[in-house]
């Protein structure tokens, strides 16, 4: 173990950049991508940082998240999706309801107290093109330096994975919906 504590304040002591804002992905077909979003928001709440959140695609139902990190307050959360993309079947409205999520969340990266942003199912409204992708990219790449942004849903496109500084791909194994479970409060909502 000597040995290895070496080797790692050797690579810690390698890296030059303190602090960045970093631009994170949480993607791939397995469960639990916002739930990981969700506890980065509870980590950086303990901190004492204000975080914004923007759902891009969950509609108006209430989230167990949602309930407590309003409790724990300074958290700007705007759920502004319509719902799942097919159960709307108004791609006007899907675009429209995007655009007034993103028009939100560009708000929210220059709101200088907002430290954390979570965009919550941001990948999917750019899967669909419901938002031009090279608008997204480049309000992305031209935020604060001081601003972290999660981004969450499946099949985040290249241009989002390239930009990203980190990106999770959530792999699903097993999932107790192929078993005829039902989505649960406390654990899918």
């Amino acid at each position: 173990m000597e040995k290895r504590k070496a080797v790692q304040d050797a690579e810690v002591a390698s890296k030059s950049i303190a602090q960045k804002g970093l631009l994170m992905v949480h993607t791939g077909p397995g469960k639990g991508k916002s739930t990981a979003a969700f506890g980065l928001a509870l980590r950086a709440l303990g901190h004492g940082w204000k975080i914004g959140v923007v759902q891009f695609g969950k509609g108006a139902w209430r989230t167990g998240e949602r309930e407590m990190l309003e409790k724990l307050g300074q958290v700007a959360w705007h759920t502004l999706g319509e719902g799942f993309t097919w159960e709307t079947q108004d791609r006007t409205r899907d675009e429209a309801a995007a655009r007034r999520a993103w028009e939100t969340a560009c708000e929210l990266m220059d709101d200088l107290a907002i430290r954390l942003l979570v965009l919550d199912e941001l990948n999917i409204a750019l899967r669909y093109d419901h938002l031009p992708l090279d608008e997204v990219i480049a309000k992305l790449g031209a935020r604060r330096t001081d601003l972290h942004v999660v981004v969450t849903g499946r099949n985040a496109k290249p241009e989002m994975i390239s930009a990203a500084d980190l990106v999770t791909e959530m792999a699903q194994v097993k999932h107790h919906f192929s078993a005829g479970v039902k989505a649960q409060a406390g654990i899918e909502f």
